[in-house]
């Protein structure tokens, strides 16, 4: 099976540019419908497959945002790694607006959104350890920097609910007490549905602002934000030209994941065949049919 680079963009991420044979496709998922319509084609010979998180005009708030359909429609379309882009505040001086983050760990403050395409009738464990691929971390990283992008190599991102921006406490608190290095509002539960569904997922945070711990800067604003969103997003769509065929160049049709995202379901599922409930064994058929089957 042919590689192909699932894109999810994030608030002010429309479109990626220089798409080949553009073409609009509406999948359907047995968790409902995805954000969006799908965006296919080609960037130097590579697949490609877009999708806005927050959907067309972004009606969708962080909470609302359909990541399991989401997850699943990339799946079930062929893709074998997904690249996230997000815009995110930053907790670190050096992290400033414009720069990017290419983010390894995560800390979930996220509650009310559905985590996991498992529950009762079929029950699996997948590790998270490590939640985002280091190999495809290391790719973006390098296409980043590749369209001209100050990037950091490894973060920690702080994921709250949203959709109401910190407290100056809570800032506070995720910046000098847990080390935290961004925050955002998406990408949880997206990387624990990205490894259910055995997708390689790296995560490009793309900075707008500093929270609301910087004396300098004051309580973070969406008028502030926007400002930077346009100029994040044009970068980010560099980064996706830029890492397309340096995807497609380093890495076989048949090439494992060193990280082993593509196996993360080998010995995940605890349920008895016998005790799984056929329904939930039925819509796990993209994402976990390789096991199942």
């Amino acid at each position: 099976m042919a590689r192909r680079l699932g894109v999810i963009g994030g608030s002010g991420v429309s479109q990626v540019a220089g798409l080949e044979g553009a073409a609009e496709v509406t999948v359907d998922t047995p968790w409902g419908a995805p954000s969006g319509p799908v965006i296919t084609g080609r960037i130097a010979g590579t697949e490609v497959a877009f999708l806005q998180r927050h959907g067309p005009g972004h009606p969708h708030s962080p909470t609302s945002v359909p990541y399991r359909a989401n997850i699943d429609a990339l799946k079930r379309l062929g893709c074998t790694e997904v690249l996230s882009l997000s815009a995110c505040g930053s907790f670190r001086e050096e992290m400033a607006p414009g720069d990017f983050v290419i983010v390894d760990q995560y800390i979930d403050r996220s509650f009310a959104r559905e985590k996991s395409f498992f529950g009762p009738g079929c029950v699996a464990h997948v590790g998270l350890a490590h939640p985002t691929c280091a190999r495809l971390s290391a790719l973006a990283a390098t296409a980043a920097e590749a369209a001209g992008v100050r990037v950091h190599r490894g973060g920690t991102y702080l994921v709250m609910e949203g959709p109401q921006f910190s407290t100056l406490a809570e800032s506070r608190l995720y910046r000098e007490v847990w080390g935290c290095d961004v925050i955002g509002m998406t990408n949880m539960p997206e990387a624990k549905l990205a490894r259910e569904a055995e997708l390689c997922y790296a995560s490009v945070a793309m900075i707008t602002d500093y929270d609301s711990w910087h004396e300098d800067h004051g309580a973070v604003e969406v008028t502030t934000i926007l400002k930077v969103l346009g100029a994040n997003a044009e970068a980010g769509s560099r980064l996706v030209g830029a890492l397309a065929p340096a995807l497609g160049a380093a890495l076989s049709p048949h090439d494992p994941c060193p990280c082993g995202c593509d196996r993360a379901l080998d010995h995940a599922i605890v349920t008895a065949p016998q005790a799984r409930d056929p329904v939930l064994v039925a819509k796990l058929d993209a994402v976990a049919g390789r096991v199942l089957r």
